[in-house]
């Protein structure tokens, strides 16, 4: 039994899976709770005289008397105290991290900026690959654009980027609109090179089965380059999502006082709350876990013919009701257009996070219930004419 788990690239069973997963768990939080109490110290609790420092026109002799009483001051508070506080050097301890969170959300709308960053996240994504696709694909099919561009196109991956906030901050000021122009430009700078190395790799056998069926340059383009490109790219983007929130800290330290989860690292980290910096940063990875976990449904219901035929297979009872249950959720929030503003003060741009997943969902279904329906109609056509 022991023996699989060092298999080189063994697999494992559904239960060995759930009891090393909650193992790891287990150890990662007691590597951190060791870290957090390592070098904690206890500090007295007191209130410091010397934190009003004298004037600096007073003559020095003077001056430096007054410093050295409150010192003395400070020293006998400190020994005298009756209540102490940890302070942790390193890392804060998990369950500081874990109870911040009623504070986050309460005080410093932790939702409203987490769905902020989100938004700018999504915006910078959908303009970056409206821009990178054609662009890609100009340069990867055609010789002359390849020719002239594909060399500078390569180059721009070792463009530091976080050194053009500057120059992003004087063409577009330090509004959302420059943030989203920065990190639609970070993420461009990866995909571009990417959409051509795809387009690169179609493989000879395809191009040249339609070439022997007689399709035409555009035909070829729309059955073989574009399905075989966008199956393989739609894994690089899922990719480019960590990249996009390394981007999106920097964006935000630009005008904090705009919000969004960079902007509250920033300011958290300055006043020294640790624990709150470590659970915004948990927020943040819980988002990209969430947005991974999206892209990998999509990919399944954009590029089926990527999965084993299990995955499309007829749902379960229960796959049926829980689409009942999301397509009624998304139909119901699109209603809540109505009633905008309201919804507005709650989650924010999460509003309009929300109504572009409600829209997608319900696309993709709606586009999946006419395909089942074109192919029951050709079912029945194929019957009808050989019973004739």
């Amino acid at each position: 039994m022991f023996q699989s788990l060092f298999k080189l690239r063994g697999d494992l069973s559904s239960q060995q899976k759930i009891i090393l997963g909650i193992l790891g768990i287990i150890l990662i939080l007691a590597v951190w709770t060791a870290l957090a109490y390592g070098k904690a110290t206890k500090q007295p609790v007191f209130e410091r005289s010397s934190k009003v420092l004298p004037p600096m026109d007073m003559p020095a002799q003077q001056r430096d008397s007054i410093i050295d009483a409150q010192e003395r001051a400070d020293s006998i508070a400190a020994a005298n105290a009756t209540e102490f506080e940890w302070v942790y050097p390193i890392l804060p301890p998990p369950q500081d991290v874990f109870f911040s969170y009623p504070d986050l959300v309460q005080n410093d709308n932790l939702v409203k900026n987490s769905f902020k960053s989100l938004w700018l996240n999504i915006k910078g994504y959908i303009w970056a690959i409206l821009i990178a696709l054609p662009v890609g694909f100009l340069i990867g099919l055609l010789p002359m654009f390849r020719g002239m561009f594909n060399r500078p196109v390569e180059a721009l991956r070792y463009l530091p980027l976080t050194a053009l906030t500057g120059v992003f901050m004087a063409w577009f000021g330090t509004s959302d609109k420059m943030k989203v122009a920065f990190l639609a430009f970070g993420i461009l700078v990866y995909l571009l090179p990417v959409i051509v190395q795809r387009i690169n790799e179609v493989k000879d056998v395809y191009l040249k089965t339609v070439f022997t069926i007689g399709a035409t340059p555009w035909q070829t383009i729309r059955t073989v380059y574009i399905p075989s490109v966008m199956s393989r790219v739609w894994d690089d983007i899922r990719v480019l999502t960590a990249i996009s929130w390394t981007y999106i800290i920097v964006a935000e330290l630009v005008n904090s006082s705009e919000g969004g989860v960079g902007a509250m690292i920033f300011i958290k980290s300055r006043f020294s709350q640790m624990e709150k910096v470590f659970s915004i940063l948990l927020v943040i990875i819980l988002i990209g876990l969430l947005q991974d976990r999206y892209f990998v449904y999509l990919d399944k219901k954009l590029f089926p013919y990527k999965y084993n035929s299990d995955t499309t297979k007829k749902d379960s009872l229960v796959g049926n009701l829980l689409r009942l249950v999301f397509t009624t959720l998304a139909g119901l929030f699109l209603l809540s257009f109505l009633f905008k503003d309201v919804v507005m003060d709650y989650i924010g741009d999460g509003f309009y996070v929300l109504m572009l997943l409600s829209i997608i969902y319900l696309a993709i279904e709606g586009w999946m219930w006419y395909k089942a329906r074109q192919n029951q109609v050709q079912v029945q056509v194929s019957s009808a004419s050989s019973n004739t």
